[in-house]
């Protein structure tokens, strides 16, 4: 593929995911980062939607901070897997969401993350795009945990409704609070619908901020069977998604230390590995692929 490699050096940066994506500034993986990397993309990551990690030192590690937008209280079959259960109750779900957000605390530690760059949100899981769209004032009721409000122990706002307005409301709090140099988010190509709506967040808040420059997109649901093959192959480079073909992909090598370091963060993320295993081990190979949100598509 068409691409660049980038350069490594340390930056200030943030991270949004939703569920699965996380948000960060000075540090990084769901589902936004952002990092003072003017141009370059820092070294380290975090696991937002579930397939996303970065690696670096410590001393890079510590200018990371890590949002997440969801807990994953809407993935059904874990919750069925996990709790061997053919029909989860709301409880089972909610119980999945406290369970997800101890092994996101888990994997940021692998990666040297502090805990007070980490942001646990809560919003609905599988319900981002409603807020955005529909939701933005009116609140959004899951199916899946019957709730309409933030309930988690240790999120962000804690009985804030499940409005767009109020996600939007605690994301504007985090970026006036980090500053970052650089935001790393899931792209609006992302097959997941949580991706995408965490994608238009960010094009909104960086927008009107006047901070397109800083942002930088991945994707983790990129089209059928991507990436292949499945199952954990460090040796293989990261070839671009079939949903992201368009995109001008910059490519960010990795050291066979800093893929150890992936996988043992993935590792801790035990519930989703449980039923997913195999995708997401897909995910530690020898580069990640960003691709600048202000930058034009390819040319064929």
């Amino acid at each position: 593929y068409r691409g660049k490699t980038l350069a490594k050096r340390p930056v200030n940066s943030w991270s949004l995911a939703s569920a699965t994506l996380s948000m960060s500034m000075d540090h990084p993986r769901y589902q936004i980062r952002a990092a003072p990397a003017r141009g370059d993309l820092p070294r380290n990551g975090d696991v937002g939607k579930v397939l996303e990690i970065y690696h670096e030192t410590e001393m890079w590690v510590k200018s990371w901070f890590i949002a997440w937008m969801t807990l994953g209280d809407g993935f059904q079959w874990d919750a069925a897997l996990l709790d061997r259960t053919l029909r989860p109750r709301p409880e089972d779900l909610r119980k999945l969401a406290e369970r997800r957000l101890g092994e996101a605390k888990a994997a940021a530690r692998t990666l040297g993350v502090p805990e007070n760059h980490l942001f646990f949100l809560g919003y609905p899981d599988r319900g981002l795009l409603h807020l955005f769209l529909e939701n933005f004032f009116t609140p959004y009721r899951s199916p899946a945990t019957r709730m309409d409000r933030v309930a988690y122990p240790g999120t962000v706002s804690p009985g804030a409704p499940y409005t767009g307005e109020a996600w939007e409301t605690d994301l504007r709090r985090i970026l006036e609070r980090v500053a970052p140099d650089i935001v790393v988010a899931p792209a609006p190509e992302d097959a997941h619908v949580d991706h995408r709506a965490t994608a238009y967040m960010a094009l909104r808040l960086l927008g009107e901020r006047g901070w397109l420059s800083r942002l930088r997109f991945y994707i983790v649901h990129g089209g059928l069977e991507w990436p292949l093959p499945k199952g954990l192959h460090p040796g293989l480079y990261l070839e671009p998604p079939p949903r992201g073909r368009h995109l001008a992909w910059q490519r960010l090598d990795l050291t066979p230390e800093e893929e150890a370091r992936k996988l043992q963060a993935l590792k801790a993320h035990r519930s989703q590995m449980e039923i997913l295993g195999r995708f997401m081990e897909a995910f530690v190979r020898k580069n990640e692929l960003f691709t600048p949100a202000s930058n034009p598509p390819m040319a064929p």
